[in-house]
């Protein structure tokens, strides 16, 4: 029996600390509207809410894997490395912007969110979408198309949706570009999407 107990006692010594059984990756996989585009890095709403999640969940562990440029069709060809790579608890997408300022189909780019969000999905992770807008460079009828796919989306998924992740920020809380939020406008988007998150923490 002795013996027995000092075998239990060993082998408890030598499993790692529940927290680090624990750790989970949130994995934001978007453009440069999450890559900290024109900013710090450490200004980001990425970096504000992993900031937020270490005093909250400590758990949790944000992987930023957005790369400005990024299109749906790119995010397709990474979508299965990542999530191998990473094996998030959740995944945060935010793709699209680029195809809508190109014009591109938008038949094309929800097929391609469709198949990432797919992916996810079958790895076991839950799924926040993230809403875009952009502006009528290509008219009101393409502009409303692209606007109405992220809640369709979401609802043939049952996914979690932030409407428009830009939402609040004002004309003056963007680089000149007129595209990307600045440094200001991060707080206000990071508080967008972490209510929609919460949820899928518990």
């Amino acid at each position: 029996m002795k013996v027995f107990l000092k075998i239990v006692l060993l082998l408890v010594t030598l499993l790692p600390p529940c927290s680090a059984q624990a750790t989970k990756n949130i994995l934001v996989f978007g453009d440069s509207l999450s890559a900290g585009y024109g900013i710090a890095r450490d200004a980001s709403w990425v970096s504000l809410m992993q900031k937020e999640l270490k005093q909250t969940h400590p758990q949790l562990e944000v992987v930023n894997a957005s790369i400005s440029g990024e299109t749906t069709a790119g995010g397709l060809r990474r979508i299965t490395k990542a999530l191998q790579e990473h094996q998030p608890a959740i995944v945060i997408v935010e793709l699209g912007a680029n195809d809508g300022l190109r014009g591109a189909s938008i038949a094309e780019t929800e097929k391609n969110l469709n198949r990432i969000i797919a992916q996810a999905q079958k790895a076991n992770a839950k799924v926040l979408l993230l809403g875009i807008q952009i502006p009528p460079n290509y008219g009101l009828d393409y502009t409303r198309q692209f606007r109405s796919m992220f809640p369709r989306l979401a609802k043939r998924h049952s996914i979690a949706l932030v409407p428009f992740m830009l939402e609040g920020s004002t004309p003056e809380q963007f680089l000149p570009d007129n595209l990307h939020p600045n440094a200001e406008a991060q707080p206000r988007i990071m508080q967008n999407i972490y209510r929609h998150l919460l949820p899928l923490l518990r």
